[in-house]
């Protein structure tokens, strides 16, 4: 469940306070003007019988365009922290942290595309979802040709979007829930910055490419 928090973590886009009808027209506006964002999540993960596999809580932090930071806080403890050149996934209860190079996983993810609006119809096929549950849904498929999930959609009400779904190439599906968005915070200068604990087990590369 882990690696599929890790891959969510790593497509997410999260966004503003706006007023626009329709999801393509909402997530243009969102989009206008955005650097920064801190909040909070909900996820919760189904299989493809729809029985639940798995939940979790926490908060995040955004900086466009590839900084981010997800810290899940219930039920168990991780943290995410992408620094725009490496991505830190912290198991404070197995005491290890995996590192790698930032770019692989979010080559094709909503994440990149969405703060960078120029990438979006080049990465992904858009289309509108319509109206359900209150929100305006906007339904983005990979136009990779091993993509990594069958589709994503971002439900969107009139200050920002709420939900997001994906839907993986096995059925699997991953729901978020989002509140308390601060748009353009003053974040901390360490907020994307990770420094493994000492005693902690390092598993990857941790020498910066030029």
């Amino acid at each position: 469940m882990r690696k599929l928090v890790l891959w969510v973590v790593l497509s997410f886009v999260a966004g503003s306070a706006f007023a626009a009808t329709g999801a393509r027209a909402r997530l243009d506006a969102f989009a206008n003007g955005l650097h920064a964002l801190r909040g909070n999540f909900s996820q919760t993960v189904y299989d493809a019988h729809g029985n639940i596999t798995g939940s979790s809580h926490g908060l995040l932090a955004l900086q466009a365009p590839r900084l981010f930071r997800w810290q899940v806080t219930d039920p168990y403890q991780q943290l995410i922290v992408a620094d725009g050149k490496k991505v830190w996934v912290y198991e404070p209860d197995l005491e290890q942290v995996t590192v790698r190079d930032q770019g692989s996983e979010e080559a094709h993810s909503p994440l990149t595309v969405l703060t960078d609006l120029s990438q979006l119809d080049g990465e992904f096929k858009t289309t509108d979802a319509g109206a359900r549950e209150g929100l305006e849904w906007l339904r983005l498929v990979s136009r990779s040709k091993e993509p990594q999930f069958e589709y994503a959609e971002i439900g969107f009400d009139a200050t920002g979007p709420r939900r997001m779904i994906f839907k993986d190439t096995l059925g699997n599906r991953t729901e978020i829930a989002f509140s308390g968005w601060e748009r353009n915070p003053q974040l901390a200068a360490d907020t994307f910055k990770f420094v493994p604990p000492q005693g902690t087990d390092v598993v990857g590369d941790t020498d910066t490419k030029p």
